[in-house]
This record gives structure tokens, C-alpha cells and sequence, in this order.
């Protein structure tokens, strides 16, 4: 089957019915089975419902629990044709392909590679090494709890893409760590 080689595989967003994500993945990988043609040559190749593991407190003890990513949503990778659309559109739980108009758009290679967990550090460690801001720089909070608070910055923490800013809340001065995106020289 020569038509396989040139199909072009990526990977697809689709919005399911919430709390149902699993359902729906186990029903494309059934289809997936199904399918009798060699791996290579399926049109439909993998499904996934991206998780990350989360430590929470119950009941006084740290637990270890896997929370959705992106509730609502599977990943699929596939080639997009009328078969594909169809059989996917047609499997119980499923809204719709995340994209504009009729036609489901890819996900961005990067947001992929983000997603499986294939990020190269390099990229990570340039980010982080630009933080904008002094200690002892005064700075104005633009997101999060604080803000349209000022105050100044007591420390900046390069590894962790944070700075610890001085605020002064009620009257006495607080510190608090925020990410730096969150900040705006005043």
C-alpha cells in the first residue's frame, strides 16, 4: 500500500465531554485495534489524554495524583481525511476537533513536543536567564493577587524564573515570590 508512506501524520486536539476523556481515548484506541492494516499504514495512530503527576494534602499526608492537563480534551495523532474526521466525529463523547471553521487544526510541533514531555532544557535555560529586574528595583505587580501593588525587589531567582518583590500590606512590609512575568519596572 503505497498511499500510507505518503500520509502525513500530527497530532490533533479534540474537545470531548467532560470527564469522559478517558472513554473517549479507549474507544479511538479500540478503533485504532481494529483497524487491520499494519501501524504504519493506519490513519489513525495513537490517543492520549495528556496528565501530570500532582502532590495534594489529604487528610494530613502528601498523595501523588494524576490531574488532566487539559480537561475536556484528547490529543490524536492522525492523518486529517474525510475517513479520519468521520470515524472520530462519530465516537460518543466527542464534541469536536479544536480548529476554525470546518477544517481541525494541528497543534504546533512545539506544543507537542511540550506536551509529551520532549522539551529540549536548552531552550528552558535561555528563557530563564532573562529576568529584567534589579535587586532593589522598584516594580509594579500587573497579575495575580497583588496586583496594582508596587514594591521592591529583594531578590531575583534566575533558576526558578522567579523574584521575591518587598510589598507593604497593611501597613507592614511583606515579601512575596512571584513570576516575573507578572512584574513591570515602575
Amino acid at each position: 500500500m503505497t498511499e500510507g508512506v505518503a500520509m502525513e501524520h500530527r497530532w490533533y486536539a479534540i474537545q470531548t465531554t467532560a470527564g469522559h476523556e478517558n472513554k473517549v481515548r479507549l474507544l479511538i484506541d479500540r478503533r485504532i485495534q481494529e483497524d487491520p492494516r499494519p501501524a504504519e499504514d493506519k490513519a489513525i495512530r495513537k490517543a492520549l489524554v495528556p496528565v501530570q503527576d500532582v502532590v495534594e494534602v489529604k487528610n494530613g499526608k502528601k498523595v501523588t495524583v494524576e490531574r488532566k492537563l487539559f480537561p475536556g480534551y484528547v490529543l490524536v495523532e492522525m492523518v486529517s481525511n474525510q475517513e479520519t474526521l468521520h470515524v472520530i466525529n462519530n465516537i460518543q463523547g466527542v464534541i469536536k476537533f479544536v480548529g476554525t471553521g470546518r477544517e481541525p487544526m494541528p497543534l504546533r510541533q512545539d506544543e507537542v513536543n511540550r506536551l509529551l514531555g520532549i522539551e529540549e532544557p536548552v531552550a528552558e535555560t535561555e528563557q530563564r536567564d532573562e529576568i529584567p529586574f534589579l535587586v532593589g528595583q522598584i516594580v509594579e505587580i500587573i497579575e495575580g493577587p497583588f496586583s496594582d501593588f508596587s514594591g521592591s525587589v529583594e531578590e531575583v531567582l534566575t533558576e526558578k524564573g522567579k523574584v521575591r518583590v518587598a510589598v507593604s500590606l497593611f501597613g507592614r512590609p511583606t515579601s512575596v515570590e512571584l513570576d516575573y512575568l507578572q512584574l513591570r519596572a515602575h
